[in-house]
């Protein structure tokens, strides 16, 4: 439930890059991080 409840606030606060067309190649540190951390959370709120 906690992840469930991270993984909406994530929709809410984080960009999306996959509705910008962001080339992981020319991705920053920092959106790199993001995306990696939006990953995690939505794998933790599907598997609980």
């Amino acid at each position: 439930m906690f992840y469930k409840a991270l993984a909406n606030l994530n929709k809410l606060i984080l960009p999306s890059y996959s509705k910008r067309r962001l080339d992981l190649s020319k991705a920053t540190k920092l959106q790199l991080a993001i995306i990696g951390w939006r990953y995690f959370i939505t794998k933790k709120a599907l598997d609980s």
